[in-house]
């Protein structure tokens, strides 16, 4: 199986709106080396939408994130669009199965990204991996991350990066109950 790896931007507050943080480009560099080591992205419509109109013909010579996502392959999900294009693949119906079909296909890992889905899979136990960069910022003000979860998230710690700008990517994996181990490799 193939991996789901959740990356975030966040601010100090927990604030998960893009308008809220600003990206250097040692940030912008690393976020292209964790897409680039992955075989497809996964977004909701939204996070699809702004992706598309940031970085969809953007010169790939200037921004390595632009080069990296420019020509990837991506899963939208969506039940409100009628079609995508942008070398991506609408996927509708049963959001578990149709993550756990896509996480079953070989290769070396799914990266997602934005904040309602990962949410939605949060809850269904279906992210291999979250990393949050919290960068050096209070915001306060707009959507928090994960805000209305229904249950807690145990993670345990497996790494962190420091940066210049004084972010840093710290990264964690879900502690799996006995009954969700089996329930993995059963899948």
């Amino acid at each position: 199986m193939r991996p789901l790896l959740y990356s975030i931007n966040v601010t100090l507050d927990g604030c998960c709106d893009h308008r809220g943080i600003t990206p250097d480009a040692e940030l912008h560099r690393r976020a292209a080396d964790r897409l680039s080591q992955a075989d497809a992205l996964l977004f909701g419509r939204v996070t699809y939408e702004m992706m598309e109109s940031a970085f969809r013909g953007a010169d790939d010579d200037a921004d390595p994130f632009a080069a990296v996502i420019d020509p990837a392959k991506k899963y939208v999900v969506s039940s409100t669009l009628s079609g995508v294009d942008w070398n991506a693949e609408l996927i509708r119906g049963d959001l578990a199965e149709a993550v756990t079909a896509l996480k079953a296909e070989p290769g070396d890992g799914i990266c997602l990204g934005g904040v309602m889905l990962p949410m939605a899979l949060a809850e269904l136990d279906l992210i291999d991996e979250y990393e949050f960069v919290v960068h050096p910022r209070v915001a306060g003000h707009g959507p928090r991350l994960f805000d209305g979860l229904r249950a807690p998230l145990d993670l345990e710690w497996v790494g962190r990066q420091e940066y210049e700008s004084g972010a840093v990517a710290m990264r964690y994996v879900p502690r799996r109950t006995p009954a969700s181990q089996d329930r993995d490799s059963a899948a």
